[in-house]
């Protein structure tokens, strides 16, 4: 079952979990360093808030998107270790690892404290109009996912 990041107690334990990783912390599996993964987990929220600043998917992509992805996206199956990144999600560079966690912590509080409400029927950038359940299943999975990589 997966946890509901809109609930300030769940909220809280994730960023807790994120305040234990260390900048030179090594991820039990996978190439990204601690500053790439948080920067990576941002993506996500860049979609919610800053959509301008990505480019739209075109119709066949999103066809794609929402016909094929979203199920592995937003089913409460766990994400499988090593799984391929889409490319709007790969980070290369090093990244300022204490800027990166703030940002992270904040996008977490932000969505909290939007609430499931404000996200029910709202859309998504790659996949349409989704449920308060989708968004919340998209949310905490992709945290907890990289959250266990990095051993917390």
């Amino acid at each position: 079952m997966i946890k509901d990041i809109f609930s300030p107690e769940i909220a809280n334990e994730v960023i807790d979990r994120i305040n234990h990783i260390m900048p030179n912390q090594r991820p039990q599996w996978g190439k990204m360093s601690a500053d790439q993964m948080l920067a990576h987990c941002n993506v996500t929220y860049g979609f919610v808030f800053e959509p301008e600043k990505f480019t739209k998917p075109g119709m066949l992509k999103k066809f794609v998107l929402k016909t094929f992805v979203k199920k592995i996206v937003v089913g409460e199956k766990p994400y499988k270790i090593n799984s391929p990144t889409a490319p709007d999600f790969l980070i290369k560079n090093t990244r300022d690892f204490e800027k990166e966690k703030s940002l992270l912590i904040e996008n977490i509080k932000k969505v909290q404290h939007l609430g499931s409400q404000h996200f029910e029927g709202t859309e998504n950038f790659s996949f349409g109009k989704m449920s308060a359940s989708e968004w919340n299943i998209m949310f905490y999975k992709h945290l907890d996912h990289h959250l266990r990589q990095f051993g917390v």
